[in-house]
C-alpha cells in the first residue's frame, strides 16, 4: 500500500499543531547514543521537519527524506535557514541516498507506515558500518482522561483510526522484527499543552482524521471541541504524552 498521499493537505495543520519532542530525549541522543555535530543523519519520513530541526540545531548534517510533496515543501520553507539541511524526495525503501553514507537513521512518527523488511534493507545499504537506527514516537498516555475521550471519538467517527501512533504499542512486534530483537528502549515525559484552535488542528493533522468534505466532519469537530471545553483550564488543555525511542543496529 502506498501511503505517500495520506498527509496531503494536512501539512499546515501538522506544522502548527504537532508537538515537539522531549529535550531530555535529544540530550540522550547527543550524549549516550553517540550523536554529535559531525554526525551525518538521514531522517526518513521527515514530514514538515518537526524532529529534523532538533538535529539541525545541534549542527549535524541531516538528509530530510520525505515523499509527500506538501509536507516536503513545508519543511523546505521551515528549514532552509540551516546550511546543514538537505531536502530529499525519497521513500523509506528508496531514499536516493548513497551506500554507506550516514552515521544514523532517525524515523519520527513514521515507522508504522513502512514495510519493515524493505526499510531494514535500505537502512543496511545507507548506514555506515556500526551505524544505528532510532525509531521515535510522541506516544500518548492512554490512561490520561483527554486521550481516553479522544480515543472514543476517533473510534466512532474516523474509519481509518487504528489507535494513536498508527496502532504501535510498547515493544511492538514490528519494532522487534526490525531490530531482530536487539534494541534499547528509552522514554521521557513530554506532556503537551494546547489552546482551543491548536487542539482542533492537532486532531485534524492525523492521517485518519476527517476532511471537510467527509460525512460527519462538522459533528466530529463539535465532539472534539466538547472534549476541550470539558477538560481545559483557563483556555489550555493538557495531554498526557511521552517521547519514546527505540535504538539499535539493523
Amino acid at each position: 500500500m502506498n501511503n505517500t498521499n495520506l498527509f496531503s493537505g494536512k501539512a499546515e495543520c501538522y506544522n502548527k499543531a504537532r508537538p515537539g519532542y522531549s529535550i531530555e530525549f535529544i540530550k540522550y541522543l547527543y550524549g549516550r547514543a553517540g550523536f554529535n555535530k559531525e554526525s551525518v543523519i538521514a531522517d526518513i519520513g521527515s514530514g514538515t521537519g518537526k524532529f529534523s530541526k532538533y538535529l539541525l540545531q545541534r549542527g549535524s548534517k541531516v538528509f530530510c527524506v520525505e515523499p509527500n510533496e506538501d509536507m516536503r515543501k513545508t519543511a523546505d520553507r521551515e528549514l532552509s535557514i540551516y546550511s546543514n539541511f538537505i531536502s530529499v524526495k525519497g521513500e523509506a525503501d528508496n531514499t536516493a541516498l548513497e551506500n554507506s553514507s550516514v552515521d544514523f537513521i532517525t524515523v519520527a512518527q513514521a515507522f508504522h507506515w513502512f514495510d519493515t523488511e524493505k526499510f531494514r534493507l535500505e537502512c543496511r545499504r545507507i548506514l555506515k558500518p556500526g551505524g544505528k537506527a532510532i525509531l521515535v514516537w510522541n506516544s500518548r498516555d492512554i490512561n490520561h482522561m483527554v486521550n481516553m475521550a479522544s480515543n472514543e471519538i476517533n473510534k466512532k467517527y474516523c474509519p481509518k483510526f487504528k489507535g494513536f501512533s498508527g496502532g504501535i504499542v510498547k515493544d511492538d512486534e514490528r519494532i522487534n522484527d526490525f531490530f531482530c530483537g536487539k534494541y534499547e528502549r528509552i522514554e521521557f515525559s513530554n506532556n503537551i499543552y494546547y489552546n482551543r484552535d491548536n487542539f482542533i488542528r492537532r486532531s485534524l493533522s492525523s492521517s485518519y482524521s476527517l476532511n471537510p468534505d467527509d460525512e460527519n466532519y462538522s459533528e466530529y469537530i463539535k465532539k472534539m471541541e466538547y472534549i476541550f471545553d470539558q477538560y481545559s483550564c483557563d483556555g489550555i488543555i493538557e495531554i498526557g504524552n511521552n517521547t519514546v525511542g527505540y535504538i539499535g543496529e539493523v
